[in-house]
């Protein structure tokens, strides 16, 4: 990764190099902001730029040694903190980063843009909870108050500071208040509220913005994307800054199309009282795995909320697809003031039973009832 494959940000690269040329880089930066706006990527691409042998004017070489192993995320001096779920049988021995280094290169390398939630997928997390746990704490300080390997920069990335356990953040605030000479920590956060404030005091925070739809339409219609320039638009449109929906939008596949497909035939029957059918529709959505489950629900969630926003008749404040737009238009008026709490209540409920692993044919029923009274007020 490298500043010139970061879509937007442009000030915030302008920033970072004259922190560069000024010699006023801080031991500590904390990249705050939504998701999908490339926090990771430019902490990535900076520490590049900082462990390369021949920068440009710019941006990293790409042609040095250190810019061959950071083509594999193996460059010695660069080390990354990230959450992860304990696979160890004894708890004497929790699963620390390390353990997973692979998995972390490849869906950087492969994805480049991607969130906690397919992180964790990769991990094969299922309903476990992932944690930068207390004995990171012990590595983190050794790999740290080792010289540098090639005589520059130490760099430390920490993603998802906020799910670092207690002991874990009091030892990377010791850290910060002494910082080893020449390293320097970059924490990437989408939700800096929940570190400690005595962390964040001693970083230097730099904000990420969302991305303007000009720059995700650019992007979408060059390679390897190359898409037409309308549709590029609309995708920009509803990504609603994130490249990252951008990309998922981009690949609207079966699994999404199903989404709509059964969102719509639940909503049908809930209105035509068909109780007959929705029970058929649950056997149906039952015999899905329980992540696939809570995806739609997430799904649903959006729909009634993005149906509720299309009664303003203010098309710039929806995000929808045409193949969603299409039903939204006649089922829009179904979502409205009376009902609209309602429905996401219930929607959100079935969400938790099926993640309490209630039997998902009983809530998907239950639901269904549950919307036959709610649609029709």
């Amino acid at each position: 990764m490298y500043f010139k494959d970061i879509i937007g940000q442009d000030d915030i690269k302008a920033r970072l190099l004259n922190m560069v040329r000024q010699g006023t880089i801080p031991h500590a930066l904390l990249f705050s902001g939504p998701e999908g706006t490339g926090k990771l990527q430019m902490a990535i691409a900076f520490a590049r730029f900082l462990l390369c042998n021949k920068t440009t004017e710019s941006d990293s070489c790409g042609t040095c040694p250190s810019c061959y192993k950071m083509n594999k995320l193996v460059h010695p001096d660069l080390h990354f903190v990230y959450p992860v779920i304990n696979k160890s049988k004894t708890s004497q021995r929790p699963t620390r980063c390390d353990d997973e280094i692979q998995s972390w290169r490849d869906i950087i390398l492969e994805k480049e843009y991607f969130t906690l939630d397919e992180w964790l997928s990769s991990l094969s997390a299922e309903n476990k909870q992932a944690q930068i746990f207390a004995a990171e704490s012990d590595i983190i300080t050794s790999k740290l108050s080792l010289k540098s390997t090639e005589g520059g920069y130490k760099i430390a990335i920490i993603w998802y500071p906020e799910k670092m356990h207690q002991a874990c953040s009091n030892s990377l605030l010791k850290l910060l208040e002494e910082p080893p000479q020449k390293t320097v920590f970059i924490l990437v956060s989408n939700n800096p509220e929940m570190i400690l404030e005595t962390i964040t005091s001693r970083t230097q925070r730099i904000e990420f913005k969302r991305l303007q739809e000009s720059e995700i339409s650019a992007r979408l219609q060059q390679p390897p994307y190359s898409v037409e320039s309308s549709t590029a638009q609309n995708i920009a449109h509803i990504s609603s800054g994130s490249w990252h929906k951008a990309l998922q939008t981009l690949s609207i596949n079966e699994e999404s199309q199903e989404y709509l497909e059964y969102f719509m035939q639940l909503m049908r029957l809930a209105y035509a009282r068909n109780v007959r059918e929705i029970k058929a529709l649950a056997e149906t959505l039952a015999q899905f795995g329980r992540e696939w489950q809570k995806r739609f629900l997430s799904y649903c969630q959006r729909m009634i909320r993005e149906n509720f926003i299309c009664n303003f008749h203010n098309p710039s404040l929806n995000f929808l697809t045409i193949q969603e737009q299409n039903f939204s238009s006649r089922f829009a008026p179904f979502v409205n003031e009376r009902n609209i709490i309602g429905l996401m209540e219930e929607i959100s409920l079935a969400q938790r039973h099926i993640e309490q692993n209630v039997n998902s044919r009983m809530v998907f029923f239950d639901l269904s009832l549950k919307l036959i009274i709610l649609i029709k007020q």
